[in-house]
């Protein structure tokens, strides 16, 4: 799997290097073409954490029309991403990709900082 090769630019917020959340040039295709057909287009994504699942957490993507109040915006090429402050924390050198398999497609999220998943890979918990 490989990642970006450009640097997130961070649009609000902290530096650059603290940037919490990856994507793969696999991920920012997918969500621009998504987003191509949604009316209106949005302004950008909006990666999270939230509490759920049976290990405890799991990531949300939505999109989103302008930031929160909490939210730092970080650009990676041309898409924005919005993450809350208490969701950076959780998204530490994670990295969003997304992949198509014969089984299945969908955005996968890998990040170092779990312990654990659950059986089906839909929730973790650090």
């Amino acid at each position: 799997m490989s990642t970006a090769t450009v640097t997130p630019e961070v649009v609000v917020g902290a530096p650059a290097s603290t940037t919490p959340v990856t994507l793969t040039p696999a991920a920012i295709n997918k969500v621009r073409e998504i987003m191509a057909t949604q009316t209106p287009v949005p302004a950008g994504l909006r990666i999270g954490v939230v509490g759920g699942g049976c290990s405890g957490f799991q990531y949300s993507m939505s999109f989103e029309n302008q930031s929160g109040m909490m939210d730092k915006v970080y650009k990676f090429e041309d898409l924005k991403v919005f993450v809350d402050a208490t969701s950076a924390m959780y998204l530490q050198n994670c990295t969003v990709d997304y992949v198509e398999t014969l089984e299945a497609a969908g955005f996968k999220f890998e990040n170092a900082a779990v312990k654990s998943t659950c059986g089906c890979g839909s929730s973790f918990s650090v």
